[in-house]
């Protein structure tokens, strides 16, 4: 129905990752030329929504979270033992939307099940209510890279999915990229009001995600991009203490 684009979803990540580094290039050591804040604004939605994607179609989702949760636990832990430091990085925002997007399908599922009993469809409302509340509760209670609605960024990413044979004929012609994206672009709007003037470079990404082919790519980069967050850091903070010091 709709034509593929050309760009890989191991393409889009690079290109996440390489506007990521520009980003912490530009704001460690060129904190005056804006140029690289502006294109570090494509990696967070270019992202947010792989991890849509990544929810759509993982087979294991509690390895999954696990695996976004424990490189979280571990920044965590490395960046309060060197700065002291209680602000929540990017990974523990996505593993938050994680966490929503697993209730948010697990209610898709209950609600259109034959057969399933009003108690559990309720149940089900009510945990993806709780998620979504428990979520919003943490952003006031700690400091979470992009705050709440970066949590809800990948979360508006998938609300149309439809797990298998759930939903209408018509909802399914709606769970498409074309769609997802929209909803993404739709999610940006309150980052944009939120985070100032940098911020509405982010509608860029919607550009790379149009090409989007659907595809994962032929090369298995899977754990590179899992560990490129907490290395490439790690590399940047220490160039910058050993310039500070010669």
């Amino acid at each position: 129905m709709f034509k593929k684009g050309f760009l890989s979803g191991n393409a889009l990540k690079i290109i996440a990752a390489v506007a990521m580094l520009s980003d912490h290039v530009g704001l460690l050591f060129f904190p005056h030329m804006e140029i690289f804040r502006i294109i570090g604004r494509i990696a967070f939605p270019i992202f947010a929504f792989m991890i849509a994607e990544g929810c759509k179609y993982t087979r294991n989702k509690a390895r999954y979270f696990s695996m976004i949760f424990g490189l979280a636990f571990i920044c965590q832990v490395v960046y309060y033992v060197f700065d002291k430091s209680l602000y929540m990085c990017v990974l523990v925002t996505f593993s938050l939307s994680i966490l929503a997007l697993f209730a948010l399908d697990n209610f898709k599922r209950v609600s259109f099940e034959k057969g399933e009993p009003l108690w559990r469809k309720v149940l089900a409302a009510w945990l993806f209510a709780a998620c979504i509340i428990f979520i919003y509760v943490l952003n006031l209670v700690l400091q979470i890279d992009y705050g709440f609605w970066g949590c809800m960024l990948p979360v508006f990413a998938g609300l149309l999915h439809m797990p298998k044979n759930c939903g209408s004929a018509l909802l399914k012609k709606m769970d498409n990229r074309y769609t997802a994206i929209l909803l993404l672009a739709l999610g940006l709007i309150p980052l944009m009001l939120k985070m100032g003037w940098v911020q509405p470079y982010s509608l860029l990404a919607l550009v790379p995600l149009l090409l989007y082919s659907g595809e994962r790519g032929k090369l298995k980069m899977k754990y590179f991009f899992y560990i490129f967050y907490p290395v490439h850091l790690a590399l940047l903070e220490g160039i910058y203490i050993l310039i500070k010091l010669l």
